[in-house]
């Protein structure tokens, strides 16, 4: 996380330590929002933290949070203040995805992630909302600039569908959470390899997923996806690449650690360049085998169904 990010972020801290129950809801989701403009390594600007804060405060709506933004941009002072060509679309989306954090309401289907995609890059992206009609390619870091296969332009829509009915009928229950999370992040890692839209898939797969592991009653708007939204990118990115011929094999141990730190508060290593194909050769360090388990949970849940685990956050 920049500098710019950081500061971010600790000025917001001050609210969901001392806050309301209501203000630190606001800044907890602003919090989220920012950081995850980092998925795209993208800064948000000064004038949407002074805004923000005044959202959070209660003075202003999240719709009027947006508005001023809009005017902002428009404005002689916003033109000349704008760090990047990309840091009104850093700000416009950090403002949607706290307006879509908010609201209480879901639905589990592929028309509910196309809706996200359009409202939050509309006007923004020319495709906002639309599903991809070509075939595309990534130079990923963590790959050493090589790219991850993403799903056929013409098999998208049916892949979505497949994929969410699969999870639709699946039950979790008397699921121990182990077993859960590594379902959860295979079915997110899934979701994210379709690749549906031209640019800013990961961002919302990242909105899809909050609002869907909210329904499964997951506390997911925390410091983890506020921090670590690059990891994040680049968990899924580990998560559908191989290379056999070097000995590199698809997996989801990156994404898995992500998901335990967000969901159970467990620490684990989050550092982006363990991740990295050529960590070993680079750095000649080893990638470490365990993580410290957090003091959210009983060490002696590992086991537990949710049922239990919910049982034991309540306790």
């Amino acid at each position: 996380m920049s500098d710019e990010q950081k500061y971010a972020t600790l000025g917001l801290n001050e609210y969901i330590r001392q806050g309301e129950p209501q203000k630190r809801e606001r800044s907890e989701a602003w919090k989220v929002a920012i950081g995850l403009q980092q998925v795209d390594r993208l800064q948000t600007s000064e004038y949407l933290l002074d805004t923000a804060k005044r959202h959070i405060e209660g003075d202003i709506s999240i719709n009027e949070v947006k508005q001023l933004i809009d005017s902002y941009y428009k404005s002689e002072s916003g033109r000349k203040g704008i760090m990047n060509d990309r840091t009104e679309e850093a700000d416009k989306v950090a403002a949607r995805i706290t307006e879509l954090i908010e609201e209480k309401t879901f639905s589990y289907t592929p028309a509910q992630l196309i809706s996200i995609h359009r409202r939050l890059f509309d006007g923004i992206y020319k495709l906002a909302g639309r599903i991809r009609d070509y075939n595309i390619t990534n130079n990923e870091w963590v790959l050493g600039g090589k790219t991850v296969y993403y799903a056929s332009a013409d098999t998208i829509s049916d892949t979505l569908n497949y994929d969410m009915g699969q999870e639709r009928e699946f039950s979790y229950a008397n699921m121990n959470i182990d077993e859960a999370i590594r379902h959860l992040t295979r079915f997110c890692a899934n979701l994210w390899q379709v690749h549906a839209f031209c640019e800013g898939n990961t961002r919302t797969i990242a909105v899809f997923m909050i609002k869907y592991l909210r329904t499964l009653g997951f506390n997911v708007v925390n410091d983890v996806f506020a921090e670590n939204s690059w990891y994040f990118r680049n968990a899924l990115v580990r998560a559908n690449y191989s290379d056999l011929t070097n000995g590199i094999t698809e997996t989801i141990e990156y994404l898995e650690r992500f998901f335990r730190s967000m969901l159970l508060g467990e620490e684990h290593d989050l550092r982006n360049r363990i991740m990295h194909v050529d960590w070993n050769k680079v750095d000649n360090e080893t990638i470490p085998q365990s993580a410290k388990a957090g003091e959210e949970l009983p060490p002696k849940c590992k086991n537990c169904i949710l049922e239990e685990v919910a049982l034991l956050r309540i306790v």
